[in-house]
């Protein structure tokens, strides 16, 4: 029964630290996005996460699976063995992630790979997600830390010098303004 013929996500471990490196020599080893190259895609697991400190709002890549990529390839049952060889050589690459020594690696769920992409920010075909800190007043979000937690309410007033927000929310039957980070909402 085949498991393979058409493209499919695989979870690559490498060495921690070693993602990006990892990523430039699988790109130039096997020509990947080529017309006909059995790996279409490498990515590393990164997204892009506002920091605020001593007020002042920085963004930062956070790699938030160390020590894994994810490869799109089109692994069928006459190529398997040769790709994966080729690619456990590759300096950094410790093998895939939940493969058996000689066996072909298990390619992961549309849905996980849907998941994964969307947070570091790809739609298949390339397409940049909405960045999460764009908030506009007048938008609904949850509080995720502190005091208020899980209420939600709407967004009054953003300073992005300072990284917080007022939030109105409703507090026994009242309505309250409440000061937030802006890394304590999430939209809802």
């Amino acid at each position: 029964m085949s498991r393979g013929g058409s493209k499919q996500w695989y979870v690559l471990h490498t060495y921690t630290g070693h993602e990006r490196k990892v990523e430039q020599r699988i790109r130039l080893q096997f020509d990947v996005s080529q017309e006909g190259s059995v790996i279409s895609e490498v990515v590393v697991p990164a997204e892009k996460i506002t920091e605020v400190r001593d007020g002042k709002k920085r963004i930062v890549t956070n790699i938030f699976l160390q020590g894994y990529l994810l490869l799109e390839m089109n692994l069928d049952d006459t190529n398997w063995q040769d790709i994966c060889r080729s690619i456990s050589k590759v300096e950094g690459v410790t093998g895939f992630a939940g493969a058996q020594y000689g066996k072909k690696p298990y390619p992961i769920t549309k849905e996980e790979a849907s998941s994964i992409l969307q947070r570091v920010g790809l739609i298949k075909g390339g397409s940049k997600v909405e960045s999460q800190d764009n908030y506009m007043e007048g938008e609904t979000v949850r509080i995720l830390e502190g005091p208020f937690e899980s209420f939600t309410g709407s967004i009054d007033e953003i300073d992005m010098e300072k990284g917080k927000m007022r939030v109105s929310v409703g507090i026994f039957g009242r309505t309250t303004p409440v000061e937030v980070d802006i890394l304590e909402v999430e939209r809802v």
